[in-house]
């Protein structure tokens, strides 16, 4: 297994409370400075185990073994040095920790018929950090936290760039795409740089996930770890991709906005043979994330869970009764 001790810088230092504190490798590359005051740690929590944490630009990672190797953490693991070699390796060993069941499930990535161009992210974009506070607090706003993703920035941006969160598109480890939300009152309020046929989420789906939870907006999919479309209908290459999971035993299950947009995502899921849940949640909530909002991720989950018909005339039935609410 992976030594990440033996990568770190050799000037380190060690706390009582077990954190290894060096010159963060991470700063350079998400628009900061380089690093000279030792604001970059390491914690072992197992004897694989490791969380990281950048005091200088925010960066967060870590990992945990018999879990699929992130992004982020890839991404840490190439800038201290690690060889691609030794990368791959642990990818495996980590796999190799898990049932044989959970192997097989995981080579197969909902991704891997249709592959999509990697592309840069816009100039200055670097992390969101606690320090932001006009995004954080937006952030907040969405019943998130500033770790539920890899937000960016481009605060020194001119015009409305300067006041956006860039939310990366991620496929195979590479950025294929991003929104820009602004948070000025002009619309569009979403700029999207999306590939045509790309789902974003993919990456959040877990093996052992009996459902996919397909929703319209990218907040939606961010507050349940779902898959967003990123518009009101499903078109052939994502439903394509998605009929792939099904051949792994995980039912489909479309959440539409509670709106007449919504009810094109309906019919774009009955032509599919795709099951669609119709939450029995307050008149007020018109999406996922409203709901996140007032009830929480896991009441959420639940609520989607109960509403999920399968039945094609069943779902023809509560489409013409929200139909007729709207």
């Amino acid at each position: 297994m992976l030594d990440i001790v033996s990568y770190l810088p050799p000037k380190r230092k060690q706390a009582s409370s077990g954190w290894i504190s060096f010159n963060a490798v991470c700063c350079t590359h998400n628009g900061e400075s380089l690093d000279r005051r030792g604001r970059g740690g390491i914690l072992l929590t197992g004897e694989h185990d490791w969380s990281y944490h950048c005091f200088n630009c925010g960066y967060k990672t870590g990992f945990t073994f018999g879990k699929p190797l992130g992004p982020k953490t890839k991404k840490l693991l190439e800038w201290l040095g690690v060889s691609k070699k030794d990368i791959d390796h642990l990818r495996i060993e980590s796999l190799r920790h898990r049932s044989i069941t959970d192997i097989v499930d995981s080579r197969t990535p909902i991704s891997a018929n249709i592959k999509f161009n990697q592309i840069e992210l816009p100039n200055g974009a670097r992390p969101l950090k606690t320090s932001d506070s006009k995004f954080v607090k937006y952030i907040k706003s969405r019943g998130l936290d500033i770790d539920s993703y890899d937000y960016r920035i481009t605060p020194e941006e001119k015009g409305r760039n300067k006041n956006r969160i860039i939310i990366p598109y991620t496929q195979d480890n590479k950025t294929v795409g991003y929104t820009s939300r602004f948070l000025d009152d002009r619309v569009p309020k979403y700029l999207n740089e999306q590939q045509e046929g790309y789902l974003f989420g993919l990456d959040f789906q877990q093996n052992d996930w009996k459902y996919v939870i397909v929703t319209e907006g990218i907040f939606d999919a961010i507050s349940i770890n779902g898959v967003a479309v990123m518009h009101n209908q499903i078109n052939d290459k994502q439903a394509q991709q998605l009929k792939q999971l099904k051949h792994y035993q995980k039912e489909i299950v479309v959440v539409p906005d509670n709106d007449k947009a919504g009810l094109k995502l309906i019919d774009d899921a009955v032509e599919n043979e795709f099951s669609v849940s119709f939450p029995e949640w307050d008149e007020e909530i018109k999406d996922v994330n409203d709901a996140v909002i007032k009830y929480g991720k896991i009441v959420t989950l639940l609520k989607i869970i109960k509403g999920i018909r399968s039945s094609s005339i069943k779902i023809k039935l509560a489409r013409k009764k929200m139909e007729n609410n709207l």
